[in-house]
Parts: C-alpha cells; sequence; structure tokens
C-alpha cells in the first residue's frame, strides 16, 4: 500500500510517500481501508518531533512512523473478537489518541481499535467524515462530556464542562478553525450566545454557522471590549490565553485548549475557573456527533483538500494559518 512517512524530523519536506506492507489487526481492532484522512495539530508537532515539549511529557516515536490519527473509510477485515463492525461497513475514528501520536492514518489501509470508531454518518462524505474526529471530540469533551477519568498533564483540577443554556453567553477564540467551528455549532445547539473571535475573512462563514455577534481580532481586542461572559473557550490557546480573564463574570470560567501560564491566586481572587483537558479517543461520542451531523445540527467546514500523495503541500497550507475548518487528505 501507499503510506506517507518520516524517516527523520523537520518540515513538510520530510513526508515521504512510498510503498510499505499493509497492516494486519490486532485482537479488538479492525482494518480500514481509508479515504480520507484529517489533518490536526499534532500531526506537524509530531513530524517536527514536538521541539520544546518537556521529555517529561513527550510521547517516544519510532521512526519510520506513519503519522495521523483522524480516518473515514471502509471496513475491510476486523479480528475474530470484534462483534460491532464488518467488512463493508463505513466508519469515522480517531485512533489511538493520546497514546499514540503517530497511529498510522496517512495510508491507504490502517489498523484500529474498534472501540474508537463510530459509524461514518451517512449524511456526509468521506472528506467531511475524516474532519470530525479530532475536532469534534475536543469541543465535545470541553463543552459537552468530558466522558473519560484521566486527568490533565497540566494540571490537578479535574475539568468539568459548564451548563450550557439559553441564559448563556459563550465566546469562542479561534473560531473559524477546526475545533472552534463545531465548538460554535454545539453551544449554539445547547442554545447558548455565541461570540465568535477570529480574522475578518471568517466572519460571513461564522455568522452563518449561528454567531451572535463577530469580533475581528486584527480589529479589536476581545478583551478590551468583552465583559460578563459566562465562558470562553480559548482554541488558541497558549501563554496568551490569560487575556481573556477580564472578559469573564465571577462564577465563569475559561477553557483553552492548549494549556497556558496562569495564576491561581489571580483566578481565585477573580472567582472564575480555568481548567483544560486532553482530547481522548471515543466511539461512543464520536458515534453522537455523527447523528448530530446527519440531523442537519452540526456540519464540517472544509478549508481544502490534497491527495495522499500530496501531503507536504497540505502541511504547507496549515503552516500559512487562517484555516477555515479542516484541511482534508484524500487517498485513492
Amino acid at each position: 500500500m501507499k503510506a506517507i512517512r518520516l524517516h527523520d524530523f523537520g518540515g513538510p519536506e520530510v513526508l515521504r510517500h512510498e510503498e510499505v506492507p499493509i497492516p494486519v489487526p490486532a485482537p479488538g481492532e479492525v482494518l480500514v481501508r481509508v479515504k480520507a484522512v484529517g489533518l490536526n495539530p499534532p500531526d506537524w508537532y509530531v513530524r517536527e518531533g514536538m521541539p520544546g515539549v518537556p521529555p517529561a511529557f513527550k510521547p517516544p516515536f519510532d521512526l519510520p512512523l506513519i503519522p495521523g490519527t483522524d480516518i473515514s473509510g471502509v471496513v475491510e477485515a476486523v479480528a475474530a473478537d470484534v462483534q460491532d463492525f464488518a467488512a463493508g461497513d463505513e466508519v469515522v475514528g480517531l485512533l489511538r489518541f493520546p497514546g499514540l501520536m503517530q497511529s498510522g492514518a496517512y495510508a491507504q489501509y490502517v489498523t484500529a481499535p474498534a472501540t474508537d470508531l463510530a459509524p461514518k454518518p451517512s449524511g456526509v462524505d468521506h472528506a467531511h467524515a475524516a474532519g470530525l474526529p479530532m475536532s469534534g471530540l475536543t469541543a465535545w469533551q470541553y463543552l459537552i462530556e468530558v466522558g473519560h477519568d484521566h486527568p490533565s498533564p497540566f494540571q490537578e483540577a479535574r475539568h468539568r464542562p459548564s451548563p450550557l443554556g439559553s441564559g448563556t453567553t459563550v465566546l469562542i477564540n479561534g473560531a473559524g478553525g477546526g475545533v472552534g467551528h463545531l465548538a460554535l455549532q454545539l453551544a449554539k445547539w445547547k442554545g447558548a450566545r455565541v461570540i465568535a473571535v477570529a480574522s475578518g475573512a471568517h466572519e460571513e462563514f461564522l455568522r452563518d454557522l449561528g454567531a451572535d455577534e463577530y469580533i475581528d481580532y486584527t480589529e479589536q481586542r476581545p478583551e478590551d471590549i468583552v465583559r460578563d461572559v459566562d465562558l470562553v473557550l480559548d482554541a488558541v490557546g497558549g501563554p496568551a490565553s490569560r487575556r481573556f480573564l477580564p472578559t469573564l463574570r465571577r462564577g465563569g470560567a475559561l477553557y483553552p485548549v492548549y494549556f497556558g501560564e496562569f495564576d491561581d491566586a489571580e483566578n481565585e481572587k477573580l472567582g472564575v475557573t480555568v481548567t483544560g483537558t486532553q482530547v481522548r479517543a471515543s466511539g461512543a461520542q464520536l458515534a453522537e456527533l455523527g447523528s448530530l451531523l446527519d440531523a442537519g445540527v452540526l456540519r464540517v467546514a472544509i478549508d481544502s483538500t490534497f491527495t495522499l500523495a500530496d501531503a507536504r503541500a497540505a502541511h504547507q497550507r496549515a503552516a500559512q494559518g487562517h484555516i477555515q475548518g479542516k484541511i482534508v487528505l484524500t487517498v485513492p
């Protein structure tokens, strides 16, 4: 089969389109004929060797490796002990994350734990389905239900999503990206009022998804003009995430997807909660998200598509930023 492998860490140029053996499913696993692959930030973090990540948090990498975790495809074969799927089933999944960040998705075939898979939403094609797993599960586990009891590696406090409803105002930073545009739709599904923060090019797109208010961060700083929101989901996160603290009411919460630097004493003084979690594979939760896609409650936006052989170009597109929705690889 054809696959993308990297033999060294570095820029997009290290991604090689090569011939490799088709993997064999172990007990509890399914062999999937991949039709599309969704790209996510961990893909380029792995490609770069995760520079700057403390050794204690860096998973082991065995080179050469096939990157990628998000797939949509068709079941080719199942292990003898797998009961929930059969050859010919269309499936979608976030594979082995976060335990293994090189799950082999950039390939024509991949093995997957059956528990990581869900039926592909019937109302969308494989490209759109492949854009759902990691971004959709991140939004779900931050906003709706964590669904696991694994602590975040970055904090002791457990993440508990705040109730969302008609009296709730949610600000989403990075609303145009993969996590952000799905989180916006989930918050609207729950009845919340949503303030979307992104660059100017995304305004029409985000208002069409249901944003009640839009802030172009290139023209206004949301921390200067927004006050008394119940929840901030910062899909960008990182060291600058604490700038959103002034936007919160007392009793509010800030959820940075990429955890930043915070002062517990400051948070306590302001009367706010700052927590995060680490997205984990869940076929059951992915099935719930899939049902929302089929019901028309959610839709996955695609920024751009590339063939598997053009994975380098896909990573170059990711490096340009300002992504609207998801970047997807199609697999012949």
